[in-house]
């Protein structure tokens, strides 16, 4: 298995005109989007549709009038929308149906439409990619992490790296070998990277410690999120 990362923004905005058709594309917003979502799953959610925009979320919810609309701006629930982009919010019962933008990770995760399968990742289901990717086989896996507005987020790469480094047979890139050295530099206390990451800082200091404790907790949720046409499910 080939192991390549994508670790910034830039590098996202080339996925559409990349031929990723042999590759699963793993998407990380562990901070927050990713999580979100994979909560929403794990507490009952059948379908999330990810858009880009704040009219396509509006768009989409008027061929599912039954959906809620989540997503943020600049980490702000968007004025109108039901939820926000925590994840504690995705812990309420009934949201069977979410649309949801957000300001990175739905639009890294539309970068990747064109990849052989796309899935969600976080610290939350590490586990869980790791135990499909070892009964998928697949030749070659890309790691998506979603970044911060136009730049890296350690976080995201914090967990491709350790996604990684559960694949030490694996043919890594470049890319993909530097997700592994800043994993293996915080590996003996990720909560501790979360909150030195400029988006941990940022939510701590706007009052949303508890997200960044609930993002940091490793396998929690046993799901993998996988997006096809346009809709994520479980697998």
């Amino acid at each position: 298995m080939i192991l390549d990362a994508v670790l910034t923004p830039a590098e996202i905005d080339a996925l559409p005109q990349a031929d990723l058709s042999a590759t699963v594309c793993i998407v990380f917003d562990v901070l927050r989007a990713t999580s979100s979502m994979l909560t929403g799953l794990a507490h009952g959610a059948e379908e999330i549709r990810p858009v880009v925009s704040i009219e396509e979320a509006l768009a989409a919810r008027a061929d599912w009038p039954d959906a809620v609309l989540g997503g943020e701006r600049f980490g702000d629930r968007i004025d109108g929308f039901d939820l926000g982009n925590s994840p504690l919010e995705y812990c309420r019962p009934g949201l069977r149906r979410i649309v949801t933008t957000t300001t990175n990770g739905t639009v890294a995760l539309r970068a990747c439409a064109a990849a052989r399968e796309v899935w969600l990742g976080a610290l939350l289901n590490i586990q869980a990619l790791v135990d499909r990717l070892r009964e998928t086989a697949p030749e070659r896996v890309t790691l998506v992490c979603a970044g911060t507005f136009r730049e890296l987020a350690l976080e995201d790469v914090l967990a491709a790296g350790m996604l990684a480094a559960a694949f030490p047979e694996a043919t890594l890139t470049d890319s993909a070998q530097v997700a592994l050295a800043l994993y293996q530099k915080y590996q003996e206390n990720l909560c501790a990277a979360l909150e030195l990451a400029k988006n941990g800082r940022v939510l701590r200091a706007n009052n949303r410690a508890e997200d960044v404790a609930w993002c940091a907790q490793l396998s929690r949720l046993p799901i993998v999120g996988i997006l096809r046409d346009g809709v994520i499910r479980k697998a």
